[in-house]
């Protein structure tokens, strides 16, 4: 009872800076992924097409880094349909990361 608790206030706490603030959210899961860093990541995430490319690349890294199966098509509509959930999954996953969430240079 109590780790579901938990585990729905770490959720909420996401959900709410991925609707208010989505470039912080986005910049951390680039660093965490090794892409850039969270500031170059959260500036990306203000340019058009630049985000899009980099979204998918960062959902390819994730996936490859966790051994998880997917494909572009999968984050295209993923990203397209339901860009919000996309993001919150990104950054629970990139917390389960074997770096013990983000990887700070």
């Amino acid at each position: 009872w109590y780790q579901r608790r938990v585990r729905e206030a770490v959720v909420s706490t996401q959900s709410t800076g991925v609707t208010f603030v989505p470039c912080v959210p986005f910049g951390q899961n680039m660093e965490a992924a090794g892409l850039s860093s969270c500031i170059v990541g959260a500036i990306i995430f203000f340019l058009p097409l630049l985000d899009i490319i980099c979204w998918f690349k960062l959902r390819g890294a994730i996936r490859d880094q966790h051994g998880i199966e997917g494909s572009l098509l999968g984050d295209l509509l993923s990203i397209c349909f339901c860009g919000w959930c996309a993001m919150i999954q990104e950054t629970q996953q990139c917390k389960l990361s074997p770096q013990g969430g983000m990887a700070r240079a």
